[in-house]
Protein backbone atom coordinates (compact mmCIF):
# COMPACT_ATOMS: atom_id res chain seq x y z
CA UNK A 1 0.00 0.00 0.00
CA UNK A 2 1.39 3.37 -1.06
CA UNK A 3 0.00 6.86 -1.17
CA UNK A 4 -2.74 7.47 -3.69
CA UNK A 5 -2.58 11.00 -5.16
CA UNK A 6 -5.58 12.60 -6.87
CA UNK A 7 -6.03 16.01 -8.48
CA UNK A 8 -9.80 16.02 -8.33
CA UNK A 9 -12.60 15.00 -5.99
CA UNK A 10 -13.97 11.59 -7.00
CA UNK A 11 -17.70 11.69 -7.80
CA UNK A 12 -19.81 11.41 -4.67
CA UNK A 13 -16.85 11.75 -2.29
CA UNK A 14 -18.29 14.75 -0.46
CA UNK A 15 -21.52 12.84 0.17
CA UNK A 16 -19.60 9.92 1.69
CA UNK A 17 -19.45 9.40 5.45
CA UNK A 18 -16.13 8.42 7.00
CA UNK A 19 -17.25 4.79 7.23
CA UNK A 20 -17.61 4.64 3.43
CA UNK A 21 -14.26 6.13 2.43
CA UNK A 22 -12.43 2.80 2.26
CA UNK A 23 -14.73 1.72 -0.58
CA UNK A 24 -14.26 5.06 -2.35
CA UNK A 25 -10.51 5.51 -1.91
CA UNK A 26 -9.01 2.13 -1.05
CA UNK A 27 -6.42 3.55 1.35
CA UNK A 28 -4.70 6.75 2.50
CA UNK A 29 -5.18 9.39 -0.17
CA UNK A 30 -3.74 12.84 -0.88
CA UNK A 31 -6.08 15.09 -2.88
CA UNK A 32 -4.57 18.24 -4.40
CA UNK A 33 -7.05 20.90 -5.51
CA UNK A 34 -6.23 24.13 -7.32
CA UNK A 35 -7.08 27.51 -5.82
CA UNK A 36 -6.53 31.19 -6.42
CA UNK A 37 -3.68 31.63 -3.92
CA UNK A 38 -0.41 29.78 -3.48
CA UNK A 39 1.16 28.06 -1.57
CA UNK A 40 -1.36 25.43 -0.53
CA UNK A 41 -3.13 24.94 2.78
CA UNK A 42 -2.47 21.38 4.00
CA UNK A 43 -5.27 19.62 5.90
CA UNK A 44 -5.17 16.10 7.33
CA UNK A 45 -8.23 14.25 8.58
CA UNK A 46 -9.00 10.77 9.89
CA UNK A 47 -5.52 9.88 11.04
CA UNK A 48 -7.61 8.28 13.75
CA UNK A 49 -10.52 6.57 12.06
CA UNK A 50 -13.13 7.34 14.70
CA UNK A 51 -12.35 11.08 14.87
CA UNK A 52 -14.69 12.23 12.13
CA UNK A 53 -15.38 15.92 12.83
CA UNK A 54 -12.50 17.02 10.59
CA UNK A 55 -13.78 15.09 7.58
CA UNK A 56 -17.37 16.24 8.14
CA UNK A 57 -16.29 19.89 8.47
CA UNK A 58 -14.01 19.72 5.44
CA UNK A 59 -16.65 18.29 3.15
CA UNK A 60 -19.11 20.98 4.25
CA UNK A 61 -16.55 23.62 3.29
CA UNK A 62 -15.84 21.99 -0.07
CA UNK A 63 -19.56 21.64 -0.86
CA UNK A 64 -19.97 25.38 -0.28
CA UNK A 65 -17.23 26.05 -2.85
CA UNK A 66 -18.43 23.44 -5.34
CA UNK A 67 -18.40 24.76 -8.91
CA UNK A 68 -16.10 27.71 -8.21
CA UNK A 69 -12.39 28.12 -7.51
CA UNK A 70 -11.13 27.65 -3.98
CA UNK A 71 -9.67 30.75 -2.33
CA UNK A 72 -6.36 28.91 -1.87
CA UNK A 73 -4.81 25.76 -3.28
CA UNK A 74 -5.58 22.84 -0.98
CA UNK A 75 -3.85 19.57 -0.14
CA UNK A 76 -6.04 17.08 1.74
CA UNK A 77 -4.69 13.93 3.35
CA UNK A 78 -7.40 11.42 4.22
CA UNK A 79 -5.70 8.97 6.58
CA UNK A 80 -6.78 5.68 8.14
CA UNK A 81 -9.86 4.87 6.08
CA UNK A 82 -9.61 1.18 7.02
CA UNK A 83 -10.12 2.01 10.70
CA UNK A 84 -12.78 4.58 9.79
CA UNK A 85 -14.77 1.83 8.06
CA UNK A 86 -15.12 0.16 11.47
CA UNK A 87 -15.47 3.34 13.52
CA UNK A 88 -12.18 2.67 15.31
CA UNK A 89 -9.15 4.80 16.14
CA UNK A 90 -6.98 2.13 14.53
CA UNK A 91 -7.22 -1.56 13.76
CA UNK A 92 -5.53 -3.95 16.19
CA UNK A 93 -2.82 -4.89 13.70
CA UNK A 94 -2.02 -1.28 12.79
CA UNK A 95 0.27 1.27 14.39
CA UNK A 96 -1.21 4.65 15.23
CA UNK A 97 -1.20 6.58 11.92
CA UNK A 98 -0.29 9.75 13.81
CA UNK A 99 2.91 8.20 15.15
CA UNK A 100 4.19 7.15 11.73
CA UNK A 101 5.51 10.50 10.52
CA UNK A 102 9.28 11.04 10.09
CA UNK A 103 10.96 11.37 13.47
CA UNK A 104 8.70 8.82 15.12
CA UNK A 105 9.77 6.16 17.59
CA UNK A 106 7.72 3.14 16.60
CA UNK A 107 8.78 -0.30 17.86
CA UNK A 108 10.99 -2.15 15.36
CA UNK A 109 8.21 -4.47 14.20
CA UNK A 110 6.13 -1.46 13.07
CA UNK A 111 8.87 0.77 11.65
CA UNK A 112 8.36 -0.49 8.08
CA UNK A 113 4.56 -0.41 8.17
CA UNK A 114 2.95 0.94 4.96
CA UNK A 115 1.68 3.95 6.93
CA UNK A 116 5.30 5.05 7.38
CA UNK A 117 5.86 4.82 3.62
CA UNK A 118 2.74 6.93 3.07
CA UNK A 119 3.87 9.69 5.42
CA UNK A 120 7.35 9.78 3.85
CA UNK A 121 5.75 10.16 0.43
CA UNK A 122 3.62 13.02 1.74
CA UNK A 123 6.64 14.77 3.23
CA UNK A 124 8.57 14.43 -0.05
CA UNK A 125 5.79 16.35 -1.78
CA UNK A 126 5.62 18.93 1.02
CA UNK A 127 9.37 19.52 0.87
CA UNK A 128 9.12 20.44 -2.82
CA UNK A 129 6.52 23.14 -2.09
CA UNK A 130 6.10 24.01 1.59
CA UNK A 131 2.48 24.79 2.51
CA UNK A 132 1.11 28.10 3.71
CA UNK A 133 0.06 26.27 6.90
CA UNK A 134 -0.83 22.77 8.06
CA UNK A 135 -3.81 21.80 10.20
CA UNK A 136 -4.48 18.30 11.50
CA UNK A 137 -8.02 17.76 12.82
CA UNK A 138 -8.80 15.45 15.72
CA UNK A 139 -11.45 14.70 18.35
CA UNK A 140 -11.24 13.79 22.02
CA UNK A 141 -13.15 10.96 23.69
CA UNK A 142 -13.30 12.78 27.05
CA UNK A 143 -14.61 16.20 28.01
CA UNK A 144 -12.11 18.81 26.81
CA UNK A 145 -12.36 22.35 25.52
CA UNK A 146 -11.55 23.00 21.88
CA UNK A 147 -7.87 23.83 21.69
CA UNK A 148 -4.89 24.01 19.39
CA UNK A 149 -1.65 22.11 19.98
CA UNK A 150 1.72 22.85 18.43
CA UNK A 151 5.33 21.71 18.57
CA UNK A 152 7.21 24.89 17.79
CA UNK A 153 6.91 28.22 19.57
CA UNK A 154 6.96 30.80 16.81
CA UNK A 155 4.78 33.82 16.12
CA UNK A 156 2.94 32.52 13.08
CA UNK A 157 2.08 29.15 14.63
CA UNK A 158 0.82 30.85 17.79
CA UNK A 159 -1.34 33.25 15.78
CA UNK A 160 -2.77 30.30 13.85
CA UNK A 161 -3.54 28.53 17.13
CA UNK A 162 -5.26 31.52 18.73
CA UNK A 163 -7.42 31.92 15.65
CA UNK A 164 -8.95 28.59 16.72
CA UNK A 165 -8.86 28.98 20.52
CA UNK A 166 -7.13 31.03 23.19
CA UNK A 167 -6.25 27.69 24.83
CA UNK A 168 -2.99 26.44 23.29
CA UNK A 169 -0.84 23.43 24.25
CA UNK A 170 2.85 23.14 23.41
CA UNK A 171 4.07 19.54 23.32
CA UNK A 172 7.25 17.70 22.40
CA UNK A 173 5.98 14.14 22.76
CA UNK A 174 4.67 11.85 21.38
CA UNK A 175 7.09 11.84 18.49
CA UNK A 176 6.12 11.00 14.95
CA UNK A 177 3.03 13.19 14.83
CA UNK A 178 1.96 15.09 11.75
CA UNK A 179 2.27 18.58 13.23
CA UNK A 180 5.85 17.93 14.37
CA UNK A 181 6.90 16.77 10.90
CA UNK A 182 5.12 19.66 9.18
CA UNK A 183 6.51 22.31 11.56
CA UNK A 184 9.86 22.06 9.73
CA UNK A 185 8.21 23.58 6.65
CA UNK A 186 5.31 25.80 7.78
CA UNK A 187 3.19 26.84 10.77
CA UNK A 188 1.60 23.56 11.86
CA UNK A 189 -1.25 22.96 14.26
CA UNK A 190 -3.18 20.04 15.71
CA UNK A 191 -6.82 20.93 16.33
CA UNK A 192 -8.62 19.14 19.15
CA UNK A 193 -12.27 19.63 18.20
CA UNK A 194 -14.12 18.25 21.22
CA UNK A 195 -16.17 15.09 20.93
CA UNK A 196 -17.50 13.42 17.79
CA UNK A 197 -21.11 14.31 17.09
CA UNK A 198 -21.07 17.72 18.77
CA UNK A 199 -22.63 20.31 16.47
CA UNK A 200 -20.55 23.07 18.06
CA UNK A 201 -17.34 21.14 17.25
CA UNK A 202 -18.40 20.68 13.62
CA UNK A 203 -19.32 24.35 13.21
CA UNK A 204 -16.09 25.51 14.88
CA UNK A 205 -13.90 23.34 12.65
CA UNK A 206 -15.79 24.44 9.53
CA UNK A 207 -15.35 28.14 10.36
CA UNK A 208 -11.66 27.65 11.04
CA UNK A 209 -11.00 25.84 7.75
CA UNK A 210 -12.88 28.54 5.86
CA UNK A 211 -10.89 31.27 7.62
CA UNK A 212 -7.59 29.57 6.76
CA UNK A 213 -8.55 29.29 3.10
CA UNK A 214 -9.25 33.03 2.91
CA UNK A 215 -6.28 34.15 4.98
CA UNK A 216 -3.71 36.18 3.10
CA UNK A 217 -0.88 35.81 5.60
CA UNK A 218 -0.11 34.93 9.20
CA UNK A 219 1.20 37.79 11.37
CA UNK A 220 4.88 37.65 12.17
CA UNK A 221 4.60 39.59 15.41
CA UNK A 222 4.09 38.57 19.04
CA UNK A 223 0.72 37.32 20.24
CA UNK A 224 -0.71 39.54 22.96
CA UNK A 225 -0.45 37.81 26.35
CA UNK A 226 -4.11 38.52 27.11
CA UNK A 227 -5.15 36.59 23.96
CA UNK A 228 -3.60 33.24 24.89
CA UNK A 229 -3.56 30.65 27.66
CA UNK A 230 -0.43 28.65 26.90
CA UNK A 231 0.27 25.25 28.47
CA UNK A 232 3.11 22.76 28.20
CA UNK A 233 2.78 18.99 28.50
CA UNK A 234 5.06 17.59 31.18
CA UNK A 235 4.10 13.92 31.30
CA UNK A 236 2.15 11.24 29.51
CA UNK A 237 0.22 8.98 31.88
CA UNK A 238 -0.40 5.30 31.13
CA UNK A 239 -2.03 2.47 33.06
CA UNK A 240 0.24 -0.47 33.90
CA UNK A 241 -0.71 -2.98 31.18
CA UNK A 242 -1.16 -5.90 33.58
CA UNK A 243 -3.68 -4.09 35.79
CA UNK A 244 -7.44 -3.76 35.37
CA UNK A 245 -9.16 -0.42 35.88
CA UNK A 246 -12.64 1.06 36.17
CA UNK A 247 -14.18 4.51 36.01
CA UNK A 248 -17.49 3.73 37.71
CA UNK A 249 -16.29 2.30 41.02
CA UNK A 250 -16.72 -1.33 39.94
CA UNK A 251 -14.12 -3.82 41.26
CA UNK A 252 -10.72 -3.46 39.56
CA UNK A 253 -7.05 -3.09 40.41
CA UNK A 254 -7.38 0.68 39.83
CA UNK A 255 -10.62 2.51 40.58
CA UNK A 256 -10.49 6.06 39.26
CA UNK A 257 -12.42 8.88 40.88
CA UNK A 258 -15.89 9.41 39.44
CA UNK A 259 -16.33 11.69 36.43
CA UNK A 260 -12.59 11.60 35.83
CA UNK A 261 -12.78 13.39 32.49
CA UNK A 262 -14.36 16.41 34.20
CA UNK A 263 -10.85 17.12 35.54
CA UNK A 264 -9.56 18.01 32.06
CA UNK A 265 -8.04 21.50 31.91
CA UNK A 266 -8.57 22.04 35.63
CA UNK A 267 -5.53 23.07 37.66
CA UNK A 268 -5.40 20.40 40.39
CA UNK A 269 -3.48 21.04 43.62
CA UNK A 270 -0.96 18.66 45.14
CA UNK A 271 -2.72 16.00 47.15
CA UNK A 272 -5.69 15.65 44.79
CA UNK A 273 -7.14 12.13 44.93
CA UNK A 274 -6.82 10.53 41.50
CA UNK A 275 -7.59 6.84 42.08
CA UNK A 276 -7.74 4.04 44.63
CA UNK A 277 -5.52 1.02 44.11
CA UNK A 278 -5.88 -2.56 45.31
CA UNK A 279 -2.69 -4.41 46.21
CA UNK A 280 0.84 -3.15 46.45
CA UNK A 281 1.75 -2.61 42.81
CA UNK A 282 4.70 -0.15 42.81
CA UNK A 283 3.53 1.85 39.80
CA UNK A 284 -0.14 1.34 38.90
CA UNK A 285 0.03 4.51 36.81
CA UNK A 286 3.21 5.26 34.94
CA UNK A 287 4.39 8.75 33.99
CA UNK A 288 7.01 9.54 31.37
CA UNK A 289 8.34 12.98 30.60
CA UNK A 290 8.81 14.38 27.11
CA UNK A 291 12.15 12.62 26.76
CA UNK A 292 10.77 9.21 27.70
CA UNK A 293 12.22 9.29 31.22
CA UNK A 294 10.15 7.64 33.93
CA UNK A 295 9.04 10.32 36.41
CA UNK A 296 6.27 8.38 38.15
CA UNK A 297 7.69 9.01 41.62
CA UNK A 298 7.67 12.76 40.94
CA UNK A 299 4.03 12.71 39.85
CA UNK A 300 2.10 10.30 42.09
CA UNK A 301 2.06 9.61 45.83
CA UNK A 302 0.69 6.42 47.41
CA UNK A 303 -1.29 7.05 50.61
CA UNK A 304 -2.55 3.60 51.57
CA UNK A 305 -4.97 2.63 48.81
CA UNK A 306 -5.20 6.27 47.66
CA UNK A 307 -3.18 7.47 44.69
CA UNK A 308 -2.71 11.24 44.87
CA UNK A 309 -0.95 13.93 42.90
CA UNK A 310 2.44 14.75 44.36
CA UNK A 311 2.47 18.27 42.84
CA UNK A 312 0.02 20.53 41.00
CA UNK A 313 -0.93 19.49 37.48
CA UNK A 314 -3.54 20.20 34.84
CA UNK A 315 -4.76 17.06 33.02
CA UNK A 316 -5.71 17.02 29.36
CA UNK A 317 -7.34 14.35 27.19
CA UNK A 318 -8.50 12.24 30.13
CA UNK A 319 -10.75 9.62 28.58
CA UNK A 320 -13.22 7.06 29.92
CA UNK A 321 -12.76 4.86 26.84
CA UNK A 322 -10.99 1.65 27.92
CA UNK A 323 -9.84 0.86 24.39
CA UNK A 324 -8.23 4.29 23.91
CA UNK A 325 -6.46 3.99 27.29
CA UNK A 326 -4.92 0.68 26.21
CA UNK A 327 -4.08 1.79 22.65
CA UNK A 328 -2.68 5.20 23.53
CA UNK A 329 -2.72 6.60 27.06
CA UNK A 330 -4.92 7.72 29.94
CA UNK A 331 -4.05 11.42 29.65
CA UNK A 332 -1.36 14.08 29.65
CA UNK A 333 -0.36 16.29 32.57
CA UNK A 334 0.44 19.92 31.83
CA UNK A 335 1.41 23.16 33.50
CA UNK A 336 1.11 26.78 32.45
CA UNK A 337 4.10 27.76 30.39
CA UNK A 338 6.03 30.35 32.34
CA UNK A 339 6.71 33.64 30.51
CA UNK A 340 10.46 33.28 30.82
CA UNK A 341 10.30 30.00 28.87
CA UNK A 342 8.50 31.54 25.89
CA UNK A 343 10.75 33.26 23.33
CA UNK A 344 10.15 37.00 23.84
CA UNK A 345 9.44 37.51 20.16
CA UNK A 346 6.44 35.12 20.37
CA UNK A 347 4.21 36.50 23.14
CA UNK A 348 4.06 40.17 24.08
CA UNK A 349 4.25 40.67 27.85
CA UNK A 350 1.09 41.58 29.70
CA UNK A 351 0.57 45.30 30.22
CA UNK A 352 1.26 46.42 33.79
CA UNK A 353 -1.59 47.49 36.03
CA UNK A 354 -2.24 51.14 36.74
CA UNK A 355 -0.31 51.10 40.02
CA UNK A 356 2.72 49.43 38.44
CA UNK A 357 2.65 51.74 35.44
CA UNK A 358 3.06 54.75 37.70
CA UNK A 359 5.67 53.18 39.92
CA UNK A 360 3.31 52.99 42.92
CA UNK A 361 3.42 50.26 45.53
CA UNK A 362 0.23 48.72 46.96
CA UNK A 363 -0.69 49.85 50.44
CA UNK A 364 0.30 47.62 53.35
CA UNK A 365 -1.55 47.03 56.58
CA UNK A 366 0.17 48.37 59.68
Amino acid sequence: MGLRVLHHLPPGLLQTEATGLLRKLGGPTLIELEGRKQPPLFISVLQHGNETTGWDALRKVLLQHEGRPLPRRLQILIGNVAAAAHGLRKLDDQPDFNRCWPGGQLPPEQADHPFCKVTRQVMDRVASQPPFASIDLHNNTGLNPHYGALNRLDCQALHLATLFSRTVVYFETPKGVQSMAMAKYCPALTLECGQVGERAALDHAERFIEACLHMDHLPNKPVAAHDIDLFHTLAIIRVAPELSFSFDGSPADIRFVSQLDHLNFRELPAGTLFAEVSGAHPAPLQAQDEHGVDITEQVFLRDGPALRLKRPFMPAMLTLDHRIVRQDCLCYFMERLQPEVVPPECVAPAQPSGHEAHGLQPETMG
